[in-house]
């Protein structure tokens, strides 16, 4: 599993729970290194990279992620790119960023389309979020075919 932008680890630490190895991507240093002391252990590796410049593992992956809105579209185009080994991403975005991907109205969407199904599969209300979110979300489901 991949949790991009993982901060605290409030999604990774019910990864873990259900015994995935889990590669959590945090740009801050004092919240990696929050996320390496919370979940010592061998299901956990720490990575401190920019996730909209993400190396993506060469292996078949899963991503489960609440990116940082501002990166959407550079981690989806990543995400999706040609060579690509994502199965599928559970995603926490913005509603209307995540309704664009669904409706493939995203750049680039030709180049995935074929490849990937992407939908809505439920909405996260604002106050999900510590501290409350500024917009709405939804969970993107993003499978490949």
């Amino acid at each position: 599993m991949l949790d991009v932008g993982a901060g605290i680890g409030a999604l990774t630490a019910p990864l873990i729970g259900t015994g995935a190895r889990v590669i959590a991507v945090e740009w801050h240093a004092a919240r990696a290194n929050q996320l390496r002391d919370r979940f010592a252990g061998d299901r956990l590796v720490v990575v401190r990279a920019d996730a909209s410049d993400l190396r993506l593992p060469r292996r078949p992956f899963r991503v489960v992620a609440n990116p940082p809105f501002a990166i959407t579209s550079a981690l989806v185009r990543r995400l999706l790119a040609p060579g690509s080994r994502l199965l599928r991403a559970d995603l926490v975005l913005q509603t209307a960023a995540a309704r664009r991907i669904a409706d493939a109205r995203v750049r680039g969407a030709g180049r995935w389309i074929e490849h990937f199904d992407a939908r809505i599969d439920r909405p996260v209300p604002r106050s999900a979020f510590r501290p409350r979110a500024p917009f709405d979300c939804a969970v993107l489901v993003i499978r490949r075919r």
